[in-house]
């Protein structure tokens, strides 16, 4: 069984910072692509910045400069550093996973998404 669990939201002023974690677990045998979305309410869920096993990574737009991905592959882990943060920064945000697991019969690859983490900013 695979969890990929996030930890280190919370509440910060406007220009403050925050650091996310996620960290997969289980019966790994490799993990792709990593990535963080974020939810505010009323709105759908939306890309923030993806990361690849080679460390390729990728922003949106409304992040680029402020965040920034990283991942410990021997830790299965990836972390989103996200400074000056703005109050339109508040959601949820989910850490999601493609990650290649054990199983019984061989090998599966499958997508794993956390239970998502709340980030609010505001004075």
């Amino acid at each position: 069984q695979v969890q990929v669990v996030e930890s280190g939201g919370g509440s910060v002023q406007p220009g403050g910072s925050l650091r996310l974690s996620c960290a997969a677990s289980g019966s790994i045998f490799s993990i792709n692509a990593m990535g963080w979305f974020r939810q505010a309410p009323g709105k759908q869920r939306e890309l923030v910045a993806t990361i690849t096993k080679a460390d390729t990574t990728e922003y949106a737009d409304s992040v680029k400069g402020r965040f920034t991905i990283s991942r410990d592959n021997a830790k299965n882990t990836t972390y989103l550093q996200m400074n000056s943060l703005k109050p339109e920064d508040t959601a949820v945000y989910y850490c999601n996973a493609e990650i290649i697991s054990r199983e019984h019969n061989g090998l599966l690859l499958d997508d794993y998404w956390g239970q998502g983490t709340q980030v609010t900013v505001s004075s």
